[in-house]
């Protein structure tokens, strides 16, 4: 299929000439940073041409496409920051691609301004629950479009920069994945098995969320760690034991700023507490610790245990769940969820384990599962 033409139309008006930097790395002013891409999808070429006119005055750069499927080969190639709809189009309603935009990732951070001549407050409901970040009605007040898109781009730099900072965190966590050869993969596998345990829970999608997230930034505090510590040969002194268990505490200081990841806060903090309350740092017990640290913490032992390290080989899933429930009878796990994550654990990620060994009564999964639920519930 051939990709459909695009049209381009630049408007490069600033009222400022261009100035010398006079220092290294100048802060570049806002009239001259890369110009603003607003996409205009609409059927009609009067009303593109009209709404190109209000928009002249300004520094952006056009792109039109005339129905959504045009859009959306024009948003595979190019990174857009503000797309422009009419409300009635050929293929799709406005709404309708709203929701399309909305449910992929590439595009989800998109804001979507929909513009109709189409009267009724039923519309304005439509769209803005279509995930339409505003919706104006014509006749178009210029003054009143431009100072909405203005609002809009500006959101969209605070979302762009909030992004490119959590981009940072989790690079910075996978580096100290990588600092180690012998834990590669082990924040993938970590992010897997803890959504896996998390859906068999129940979980919402934004505790899932935090899951997966957690999987990678949960050690991130590790960063600070000096590799005499974090790989010393042998049992850690009383001094080297402080440094070690300080990383939950700086970890969570780190990602503390972002509020995307407040949900993750608790599970970088607490994935070392334990249900007898000789963990670290707070000596949290019980129903106390809190319920994803309690999660990741179990996928995290199980990698651990599963994976070859310097010191041990790596263990059969088997192995490493008879470790985990001896750790419970310990009083260091909690005991119901350690009953799912040995039913996860024989359907999915070890299909050579005995049933016999991991799984004695169903009654007694659906009791755990059932138990956990209420507590979600609380």
């Amino acid at each position: 299929m051939s990709v459909p033409e695009v049209t381009r139309t630049t408007h490069l008006v600033s009222a400022e000439p261009a100035r010398q930097p006079i220092a290294p790395a100048p802060r570049i002013p806002e009239s001259q940073e890369a110009s603003p891409t607003i996409l205009i999808v609409d059927g009609l070429k009067l009303n593109r041409d009209l709404l190109k006119a209000v928009l002249r005055s300004s520094s952006y750069r056009i792109l039109e496409a005339t129905r959504p499927s045009e859009a959306s080969a024009i948003l595979e190639m190019e990174t857009v920051d503000l797309v422009v709809l009419d409300l009635m189009m050929p293929e799709l309603s406005g709404p309708e691609f709203c929701r399309q935009l909305k449910a992929n990732r590439k595009t989800q951070l998109i804001p979507l301004l929909i513009l109709t001549s189409i009267q009724g407050v039923e519309n304005e409901i439509a769209g803005l629950d279509s995930g339409a970040d505003e919706f104006l009605l014509k006749p178009l007040h210029p003054a009143l479009v431009r100072t909405r898109i203005q609002t809009m781009l500006r959101h969209k730099r605070t979302v762009d920069s909030l992004e490119e900072a959590e981009t940072i965190l989790f690079a910075l966590a996978q580096s100290v994945e990588q600092r180690d050869k012998y834990t590669a993969g082990h924040c993938q596998r970590l992010s897997m098995y803890s959504v896996s345990l998390g859906e068999m829970l129940g979980l919402n999608s934004e505790q899932l969320k935090a899951l997966k997230r957690g999987g990678y930034l949960h050690d991130i505090g590790k960063i600070c760690v000096p590799d005499s510590v974090l790989y010393h040969n042998g049992p850690l002194s009383e001094e080297q034991w402080h440094v070690m268990r300080s990383h939950t505490i700086i970890g969570e200081s780190i990602c503390h700023p972002m509020k995307s990841l407040s949900q993750v806060l608790p599970i970088i903090r607490s994935h070392h507490e334990r249900w007898d309350g000789s963990g670290y740092p707070d000596g949290l017990a019980g129903e106390g610790i809190p319920l994803l640290a309690r999660v990741l913490q179990l996928a995290d032992i199980y990698d651990a245990l599963t994976t070859a390290r310097p010191y041990k080989p790596a263990l059969s899933g088997e192995e490493a769940v008879e470790i985990i429930e001896e750790e419970t009878r310990r009083g260091w796990r909690d005991p119901e969820l350690v009953l799912v994550f040995r039913e996860l654990c024989r359907n999915r990620f070890d299909g050579t384990l005995a049933g016999e060994i991991l799984y004695d009564n169903q009654q007694m999964v659906t009791r755990s599962l059932e138990n956990m639920q209420r507590h979600l519930l609380k």
